[in-house]
């Protein structure tokens, strides 16, 4: 269900220590993100635009991601032998496209190339999502599977030590439908350090809640939950919350948030049953002190 796309060194935790560490952003500044000269990971440097309008702001952050900064150990994303050809920016997504010479990159750089790209413009309050095309044509990732819309949060930071392995993974979500009685699933791809566990991935983007781009699709689980820990053992996954998890969210009871957790990390080939403990405690409330897949509860939706 994983494949690992390339080792990359800390990308991800360094793309953020370097925004937060060494390159504050300005009160009035944007960042915009740069390639190390070892090519290993983004760092972010604060920059004032002079544009107002939307065009003038992205083309001047264009002009940014393709001009060298005078320090000698970055480079600018849009530096590396490929060319915008045209570009475009409506209802809040910005498509660049680019030419042939970009599917030529290596996938370590491709990656890193994309995330700066992404992370710089979905920084305007007028872009959410950024696609790249090549020369009008679909890109597709390292899995094969098509690279559509991204947003800035699809490339997440780890507060972990830094190793040098960075995957993409698609997980299977449930989330709950407009009555709050039932699950339904959808499918997320997400880039993620691997020194955090994909059951932990999991956890967190069942808390984040389903995709704005998904109507039909609703939260279930209290965005104020903090999680304490996510371990698995002997194919059970231990998942430790804090007490902001038995407060429900909408119409959403505490037995669906259950089945939400249950039933999302039971798709992963490492997790067979899942134990939900709150502040290390099992609630309770709850009828079960380990749980298994809870098919009864899953519906579909005609779209």
């Amino acid at each position: 269900m994983r494949k690992k796309i390339l080792l990359l060194c800390a990308l991800v935790c360094l793309l953020f220590a370097g925004c937060s560490k060494e390159q504050p952003a300005e009160a009035d500044g944007t960042l915009v993100y740069y390639l190390s000269s070892t090519e290993t990971k983004v760092e972010a440097h604060s920059v004032v635009l002079s544009g107002t309008g939307e065009e003038e702001m992205l083309e001047e952050l264009l002009q940014w991601l393709s001009t060298n900064p005078d320090k000698l150990e970055y480079k600018a994303p849009l530096s590396y032998g490929f060319s915008i050809l045209d570009k475009s920016c409506s209802d809040g997504k910005a498509v660049l496209n680019v030419s042939a010479e970009y599917l030529s990159l290596p996938p370590l750089k491709e990656v890193l190339i994309r995330a700066a790209i992404v992370r710089t413009l979905c920084q305007m309050d007028f872009i959410t999502y950024v696609s790249i095309t090549v020369e009008g044509e679909q890109l597709f990732d390292g899995m094969g599977e098509p690279i559509g819309l991204m947003s800035a949060d699809q490339f997440i930071d780890n507060d972990g030590n830094a190793i040098n392995a960075y995957e993409q993974v698609r997980i299977k979500l449930y989330f709950a439908d407009a009555t709050g009685e039932n699950l339904i699933s959808g499918f997320r791809d997400k880039y993620y350090l691997s020194n955090t566990s994909v059951e932990r991935l999991v956890v967190e983007e069942l808390i984040a809640g389903p995709s704005g781009q998904v109507d039909y699709l609703f939260p279930t689980i209290n965005p104020s939950t903090k999680i304490i820990n996510v371990m698995t053992k002997d194919g059970v996954c231990y998942v430790n919350l804090s007490e902001d998890f038995l407060t429900v969210v909408g119409n959403v009871p505490t037995k669906v948030s259950v089945y939400s957790i249950v039933n999302s990390l039971v798709e992963l080939n490492s997790v067979n049953k899942v134990q939900i403990l709150v502040n290390g405690e099992v609630p309770a409330s709850f009828s079960n002190t380990v749980f298994e897949r809870n098919l009864d509860i899953v519906t579909t939706i005609d779209r």
